[in-house]
């Protein structure tokens, strides 16, 4: 399965939630239990994306730090460098790069470098096992002649 496939099973509409450098951390939290999402991505333009900032982030710099954390910038906690995607990749791939990374969500981009959605994790995995599936059905049905 491609990644293109896992972006249209999504219920994304034309919205891909980012918030900018420059909002704070609080910003950022709420925004993240809002939508209900593990990670938001970072961008000036609302199409590219400079950073990625997940709850992990918020969460391990709490830890350090204590909650005056709140009130910095997004940009002192993201991660600048972003692990993208193209909509051609194969699931697999995808999976195999996330994990080897330690990351959970890829921004999607298309050839001019615009986000055009962002996948994670658990796209990838639910993705895969309806591809395994599938299989297993056309194996069966080829063993029991159907």
């Amino acid at each position: 399965m491609l990644v293109r496939q896992i972006l249209s099973m999504k219920d994304m509409g034309d919205n891909i939630v980012t918030i900018t450098p420059d909002s704070t951390v609080m910003d950022a939290s709420k925004l993240l239990a809002e939508k209900r999402i593990g990670a938001v991505v970072v961008s000036e333009d609302g199409a590219r994306p400079v950073g990625i900032l997940s709850e992990r982030d918020i969460v391990r710099e709490l830890g350090r730090q204590g909650p005056d954390i709140l009130s910095g910038k997004v940009a002192s906690l993201m991660t600048r460098k972003v692990s993208t995607c193209s909509s051609g990749e194969d699931t697999l791939a995808v999976l195999e790069r996330m994990t080897e990374g330690r990351f959970r969500h890829l921004p999607v981009l298309d050839d001019d470098g615009k986000m055009i959605g962002i996948v994670s994790i658990g796209d990838a995995v639910s993705a895969r096992l309806k591809e395994l599936g599938d299989e297993k059905d056309a194996l069966t049905g080829m063993i029991m002649g159907t």
